[in-house]
């Protein structure tokens, strides 16, 4: 008994802990309540817009800029997805202008910087011509590694080629490395990403390789950044700023705060309905429901997902499925204390006939959920996003952290059916069936 009774102590003491550190951070891990603790979405935090201008050489058909402007639109919506901005929005205005939104980012130039103008990669010999294009590219990865072998750890970005690329980048390795070259110091292939060069690796032999290493004294927020730009693909043309400006908040400076405050005044109304309905496991199912917060504050901060007005609403629904899964449990506990089982055997029987409802309604959340973060972009990525996190938590908390403090409570000899949640009604029931 003293065992069962420490072990719940202990864990609500850990329980409370992880709030804190979700609050207010600890160490490197800032809070919610942090100025920085939270990537916020435009609405909550504010911040820049810019506008482009298709920047055309020849005067393109109607379908034809039609076309390329909503090529241009998805690949900035992927850009921005890719570099974690989901709450930014891109759309078209006009027929050759493109306002792209981004939140977090009060500096506006250096928002247009982060996005590129092209994304246009280029491989150039000594002489300046191009030997690769972007389009050879296949993908680019960013890691973390000794790439030179010379046991000097770095940022890197790795490019994968396509197929037909493999034969290009080996002759052009090929004429890099020839001796004449090689004497005049010329055996080099520039990587040039919008006119700006990223690095220029010596040749010294014909690499037949279906990709190479990109180095230059990376960070790793420059090393993700140029893979994600790499990646996410070249413009079908150069795009001129015509519009630069920071915005403010749409929801206020305090929405963020405002929000936490009132989903607490929500939560702990909650726990006191669910603790005077249910009594015990009402009690129970509110610590479940701190740790819930706790969890998914932690999440939050360290994953860095944006919070909007959708993010906020996709942990509110996930907070009402881990509401939903308790009284699912509870309910199944009290059929098993009416027809007259003990409070150990209707624990264990009404978990076991809890568990596959429980599973089945998150795994069908969970389908829709992936299928919107797959397919989804902007504000639909952070919606499922949080409520991503927000099912998996609410799944943990109901299936491992209720069981925990409920067996933890059994462990205690606290099985009077009354604490469980029976009712006059409900207990008549019970005893009828006893005489049965």
């Amino acid at each position: 008994m003293a065992k069962h009774a420490a072990g719940f102590v202990l864990a609500i003491l850990l329980i409370a802990a992880v709030v804190v550190v979700a609050l207010i951070g600890v160490g490197p891990i800032n809070g919610i309540l942090d100025e920085n603790g939270v990537r916020k979405g435009l609405d909550l935090v504010g911040g820049s817009v810019i506008v482009y201008e298709a920047d055309l050489t020849e005067e393109p058909t109607a379908e034809e800029l039609a076309s390329n402007m909503a090529a241009v639109q998805s690949m900035m919506v992927n850009r921005l997805t890719t570099l974690g901005y989901t709450e930014a929005t891109v759309t078209l205005s006009g027929d050759r202008r493109v306002r792209i939104e981004i939140p977090a980012i009060s500096d506006p130039e250096a928002a247009s910087q982060m996005l590129g103008s092209t994304a246009k990669l280029e491989f150039l010999n000594a002489e300046g011509d191009v030997v690769l294009e972007g389009s050879d590219v296949k993908k680019a990865l960013s890691s973390y590694g000794d790439p030179t072998g010379k046991g000097i750890p770095q940022y890197y970005v790795t490019l994968e080629f396509q197929s037909s690329a493999v034969e290009k980048f080996a002759e052009a390795t090929r004429n890099a490395s020839d001796a004449a070259h090689v004497n005049s110091r010329t055996n080099y292939i520039s990587i040039v990403l919008d006119g700006e060069e990223l690095s220029s690796p010596f040749v010294h032999e014909e690499l037949r390789n279906e990709s190479c290493v990109i180095t230059g004294n990376f960070n790793q927020e420059r090393a993700e950044w140029l893979a994600s730009i790499i990646t996410s693909g070249q413009l079908p043309f150069a795009l001129k700023e015509v519009q630069l400006e920071s915005i403010g908040p749409t929801l206020g400076e305090k929405a963020l705060s405002t929000s936490v405050t009132a989903g607490a005044i929500g939560i702990f109304l909650v726990m006191i309905f669910m603790t005077a309905f249910y009594r015990l496991p009402g009690f129970v199912s509110a610590i479940a429901l701190c740790c819930y917060v706790g969890i998914v504050g932690v999440i939050i901060c360290v994953s860095k997902v944006n919070l909007s007005l959708p993010g906020i609403a996709g942990i509110i629904l996930s907070v009402g499925m881990a509401i939903d899964a308790n009284v699912i449990i509870f309910e199944r506990i009290k059929e098993e204390l009416r027809a007259g089982k003990s409070t150990n055997a209707a624990f264990h029987a009404g978990f076991k006939n809890a568990f596959t409802s429980i599973i089945d309604s998150n795994i069908t959340t969970l389908i829709a959920v992936i299928v919107l973060i797959v397919f989804g972009t902007g504000s639909i990525v952070g919606f499922a996003q949080t409520l991503l996190i927000g099912v998996l938590v609410s799944m943990f908390t109901a299936l491992v952290v209720t069981r925990f403090f409920l067996a933890r409570l059994v462990g205690m000899h606290i099985t009077n059916p009354k604490q469980w949640g029976m009712t006059k009604k409900d207990m008549a029931k019970r005893k009828e069936a006893l005489h049965q």
